[in-house]
């Protein structure tokens, strides 16, 4: 029985408006389908990312001083990591930081094979909350990595908290982010709600978990997939809609759906450079640069500490 999964689902399934926190779409299955959704046809955002980090490796890269680490949030499989790894030769650690273990320590043998002379020192935990570094990096100068828009799908105190306890991080010397930025909506629903159904399948996983981890009893063909974007908030929202009234079993307790009623799973803020400038400059940070492409689709932007 995971008690922290069920205590969540129980407090956002008991609310009047039903909410699961997206953290919990992260079991092996749901990283998997993340990385399926990444090479989708309409999800620009991993790829668009990936080539302005490419085009930027030796300038990002040469961020961290010789023998310093590289400290990623929500690493995953580390894929445009290793664009930074790659041209980051003078790297002394590498610190990735997931919440799925089996996934993370995977990742992290893998990187071992490929980088040998790399200290890689994963940390199984939640980024959500304040987090401890490897002792094995304590006295290393530190670069922060938050890449795939992931601090999107935080709420502003969230990514605020988050923010500001990486600024606190002891010799800190910049914080590498990804952001994605506000444009056609259209563009943004069809990456939301892609045709091959690889993002409903990532939705519903969560019910899935529930089921197998806190005993519930979710009947997954009663539950659709929704993606709806928000323009008073610039932002995407993905739900589970309920098709029909129904009941279903959760720790003992019998949560009621009315069909129509949906259970909020992620919310994905969409950034401009006033927004972002106003988050950085809330969280101890500043705004040095942002690198996007040319359509301005998406931003990495370096942050120093103010």
């Amino acid at each position: 029985m995971n008690a922290d999964l069920l205590k969540d689902a129980l407090a956002g399934l008991s609310a009047p408006d039903k909410s699961l926190p997206p953290k919990w779409f992260y079991d092996q299955r749901g990283s998997d389908l993340f990385e399926r959704i990444t090479e989708l046809p309409e999800y620009y955002p991993t790829r668009t990312e990936a080539a302005i980090l490419r085009d930027n490796a030796a300038d990002l890269a040469g961020l961290v001083p010789p023998g310093g680490a590289l400290v990623e949030l929500g690493s995953g499989a580390s894929v445009k990591t290793r664009i930074l790894l790659d041209a980051g030769g003078h790297f002394g650690a590498y610190v990735p930081m997931d919440i799925s273990a089996e996934f993370l320590h995977a990742t992290a043998d893998d990187l071992r094979r490929r980088y040998p002379a790399l200290a890689v020192h994963p940390v199984v935990g939640d980024f959500t909350r304040p987090l401890d570094l490897p002792v094995a990096v304590d006295g290393l100068a530190k670069v922060g990595f938050f890449p795939g828009s992931t601090i999107g799908n935080l709420g502003e105190e969230q990514a605020v908290a988050l923010l500001r306890g990486a600024a606190g991080w002891s010799d800190i010397r910049a914080f590498v982010l990804g952001v994605d930025l506000v444009k056609d909506p259209a563009e943004l629903i069809a990456a939301y709600d892609d045709a091959q159904g690889v993002t409903a399948a990532f939705n519903l996983n969560i019910l899935s978990r529930l089921n197998a981890e806190v005993h519930a009893d979710f009947d997954l063909p009663a539950f659709r997939h929704e993606a709806r974007w928000k323009a008073d908030r610039n932002r995407i929202e993905m739900h589970l809609v309920s098709r029909c009234d129904q009941g279903v079993r959760l720790g003992g307790t019998k949560i009621r759906f009315a069909k129509g009623e949906t259970i909020h799973t992620e919310s994905c803020r969409k950034y401009t450079t006033a927004s972002l400038s106003h988050l950085a400059g809330q969280s101890g940070w500043r705004v040095e640069r942002m690198l996007t492409d040319d359509r301005e689709r998406f931003a990495v932007a370096i942050l120093r500490p103010r």
